[in-house]
Formats: C-alpha cells, sequence, structure tokens
C-alpha cells in the first residue's frame, strides 16, 4: 500500500513501513494531486481534510494523530466508504500536565495558593476528566460542566454553564462545534467574558475558534481578568499579536505535544489502520519510547515536612519546572511580536515542528529526603509522579 503522512507524526515512517511505502509532506503542503494515488492518508490539525481534498484519489482510510476531528469532513468519508480513526484521547494526560503547569505557574507569580481556589472545568472528555482528578488532587474546589454528558449520564455533578463561571478559575476542554444547541464556535464571547467573576483566570486549550479573540483582548485591557492562558488561537498560524500581547502566558498550541502524547497517538492510528485492513500489526510503541531526560529527581528541603502548608505549592512548581518549563515556551510564542507579518505564520509552525522532547510526569520518580504528610504527598501523586520514600 501506499501511504502519505504528515511529518510530524513521530515514528510515522517507523511504524508504517510495516504496512508499505511511507511518503511525508509538511502538513500544510499535502494536496490532491499529492496523494491521489494513495491508500492511507495521515494527518494532523494542520491539514483539512474533506471532498476537495479527496475527490479523485484512491485513498480508502483516513486518520488523524490528534483527539480533535474539527479539520475532518467525517459526514464526507463515511457517504463514500473512507474508513476513519482519530487518537482520542491520546494527548489528555499531557494536557492536564499543561494545565496545572499553567496554574502552579500563575500562583508562583502572583502569590496565590490553588488550594483555596474554585476551578470551573468546561468539557469534561478525556481530557477535562483527568484535570478534574489532578485539580482535586490539588485541594482546588471542582465544579463540572459539559451538556451533552450531562444529558447523556444524567449525573448530578454536571452543572449548569451559569453555575460554574463564577468560579476563580475557567477552563476549557470541548471540541470545536459549529451547530446545535451545543454549539462551542465563540463560547467564550463578550456575553460570557462579562458573567466571569471579577479578577477571574481564563485558559484555553481546547480549539482557538471557542473564545472570540476580539471579546477576550477587551476583557484583559479592562482588567477584567487576573490572568489568561492560550495556547490555542484563531487563524493559526496568523495570530493576533494583539491578544498575544496581553495574555499572561501563551504557548503556540502545544498543550498536548507532550512525547508520551504523541507517540502515542501514532500508537493508535497505527492499531485504527490494521484493524480496518486487517492487517498484523508488527509495530509496537515500547519498542521506540527512549528513557526519561530525567528519570529520577530528588526532593529536598529544611528541616521536617510533616503538615501541609503553602509552601506545597512552591515545591510542587520547583519540581514541575525542571521537566516542563512552560516560562520558556511562552517566551519562544512571544518572539513573534519582533518578525514582520510575513514571517510570523512559519514561526509558528516551527515551533511545533521543533517542539524539545517533553516528557510525561509517571516517567519520572521522586525520592523525598524529608519526612512528608500524606496531603503533601499526595499532591505529587496527582500528578501522577512515582514516589520514593
Amino acid at each position: 500500500m501506499l501511504i502519505f503522512a504528515d511529518e510530524n507524526i513521530p515514528f510515522v515512517r517507523d511504524a508504517f513501513r510495516t504496512f508499505g511505502e511511507v511518503v511525508t509532506f509538511a502538513g500544510r503542503e499535502i494536496t490532491r494531486e499529492k496523494i491521489k494515488d494513495g491508500d492511507i492518508l495521515l494527518v494532523r490539525t494542520v491539514t483539512g481534510v474533506n471532498r476537495e481534498l479527496l475527490e479523485g484519489t484512491k485513498i480508502k482510510f483516513v486518520a488523524t494523530a490528534t483527539i480533535g476531528i474539527d479539520h475532518i469532513d467525517t459526514a464526507y468519508l463515511k457517504k463514500n466508504g473512507i474508513g476513519f480513526s482519530n487518537a482520542q484521547g491520546s494527548n489528555a494526560n499531557s494536557v492536564s500536565e499543561y494545565v496545572m503547569t499553567a496554574l502552579l505557574c500563575l500562583a508562583n507569580r502572583m502569590g496565590f495558593q490553588l488550594s483555596q481556589k474554585s476551578l470551573a472545568v468546561i468539557g469534561v472528555g478525556n481530557v477535562g476528566s483527568r484535570v478534574v482528578e489532578m485539580a482535586k488532587g490539588l485541594g482546588m474546589d471542582v465544579l463540572e460542566n459539559d451538556p451533552p454528558l450531562a444529558m447523556e449520564t444524567r449525573e448530578v455533578r454536571f452543572k449548569k454553564i451559569e453555575d460554574v463561571i463564577k468560579s476563580d478559575i475557567i477552563t476549557f476542554h470541548v471540541p470545536l462545534s459549529y451547530k446545535g444547541k451545543d454549539a462551542t464556535f465563540h463560547m467564550v464571547d463578550e456575553k460570557l467574558l462579562s458573567q466571569l467573576k471579577k479578577g477571574a483566570i481564563l485558559i484555553n486549550t481546547s480549539r482557538g475558534g471557542v473564545v472570540e479573540t476580539k471579546a477576550l483582548y477587551e476583557a484583559i485591557k479592562k482588567r477584567n481578568l487576573l490572568a489568561s492562558v492560550i495556547d490555542v488561537w484563531e487563524n493559526e498560524p496568523g495570530i493576533d499579536m494583539e491578544l498575544l500581547r496581553e495574555v499572561s502566558i501563551a504557548t503556540p498550541h502545544i498543550a498536548g505535544y507532550s512525547f508520551d502524547g504523541k507517540v502515542n497517538g501514532t500508537r493508535m492510528i497505527y492499531n485504527a489502520c490494521a484493524e480496518f485492513f486487517k492487517l498484523k500489526p508488527g509495530w509496537r510503541m515500547e519498542s521506540v519510547m527512549p528513557e526519561a531526560p530525567v528519570g529520577e529527581l530528588k526532593i529536598e528541603t529544611r528541616g521536617t515536612h510533616r503538615m501541609a502548608s503553602p509552601r506545597d505549592e512552591g515545591m510542587l512548581w520547583d519540581t514541575i519546572r525542571k521537566l516542563y518549563d512552560i516560562e520558556r515556551d511562552d517566551k519562544s510564542i512571544r518572539k513573534m511580536l519582533n518578525l514582520r507579518g510575513e514571517e510570523r505564520g512559519p514561526y509558528f509552525d516551527r515551533l511545533r515542528k521543533e517542539y524539545p522532547i517533553r516528557r510525561e510526569f509517571f516517567n519520572t520518580t521522586l525520592t523525598l529526603t524529608f519526612t512528608s504528610s500524606k496531603n503533601f504527598i499526595d499532591k505529587f501523586l496527582s500528578l501522577g509522579f512515582r514516589l520514593k520514600i
């Protein structure tokens, strides 16, 4: 078989060569002419897959190594008998770790405690449910909103949007949708922003179109928000420079870019492809994963640490930044502000393509060199660390 793939899918050649010839392109350069004779098309979010791309081609199976599918015309695929798979949940842990890292970073900058804050999680799927779990582990008061899931499960834990948006922090983990009563395109508009608690913190790691750029910019300029964390942007890679200048933490759509999450995405679409064509898988993710750069860390402090205290979160932040420096990502994207207009888009894409390896917390074992309270230990465990006490 002939397989065409986005070159940014990790190990795509190594994995899919067990099924046939693999040809890779930059995701934005995938065209109908280039893929017309292929059997399989593997993409990421930068490639729109629709009739315009596929009509007249021999493509029989499409997969995206991402959880989101708003760039895929699934109705067209179904109508034309083309198989499809995505990597649902592959980077849920990566995004959750990003959100916790951003919150600990802000808490350190601004001098507040997360354990004294309430958090509204909008969208409680694979990512949102992990955020809920981690936030509760840090002692936060967590409220959950997910209308479709509430309708499906009838669980009382799901609250209406008007009952959660007065939380101290609000984070969005919804798919991008344009139709229906639960459409999410521009759900964060001037009206919703005006209803937030004065001094709230807003986080968006879902899709850029969920937040209306102008409305968020105005809310920040009016100082209605204490802080904002934006990883996804409208009109990527041509993102809004005024908004970039004003947000508290900015990153180039890399919340889900842990190495573990990306390779897990490859594994999921590889297995789905094997199942679709009834092929025997010949590649295993475990065979290619390198050792973590930081396999073990010692946590040291003066004196005895028997009870929970405000410094718990400070130590969490000091530990996490040794593994993932979110402020480095923030500094990198802000260099766009000094570039010419035509240079910004390619630079944004390059930040993603050349993103350094970031391993998830479970790859690191922490050795505690002092007596610790159960509460303190549980906070590290809730974030996925392995502990040696």
